[in-house]
């Protein structure tokens, strides 16, 4: 998967948030709000350009104390919410 371009995560008052960016993209309704390990996922998606649910998994294992069956629980289901909600592609 990969961040579809115009979205990126900002920092509002210790809150980290996607954003669309562009006066086309304004939708407050859109905000998407993070928490630290979503964060993480999603800095680690920025950085690395594209990667797979298996490669955010190992990612998440690396950084924070967790198995990998939770890990590649959580990354599939963060990957199918955004998609969902449109602010990444497959």
């Amino acid at each position: 998967m990969k961040i579809k371009a115009g979205f990126t995560l900002k920092d509002i008052c210790g809150e980290k948030v996607i954003l669309a960016e562009g006066i086309e993209n304004i939708d407050f309704s859109r905000m998407i709000s993070l928490n630290e390990t979503a964060a993480f996922l999603w800095n680690t998606l920025a950085e690395k350009g594209e990667a797979d649910e298996r490669e955010l998994a190992e990612a998440l294992c690396t950084e924070y104390d967790v198995d990998d069956e939770t890990a590649a629980a959580d990354v599939a289901a963060l990957s199918r919410q955004w998609t969902e909600q449109g602010v990444v592609e497959p």
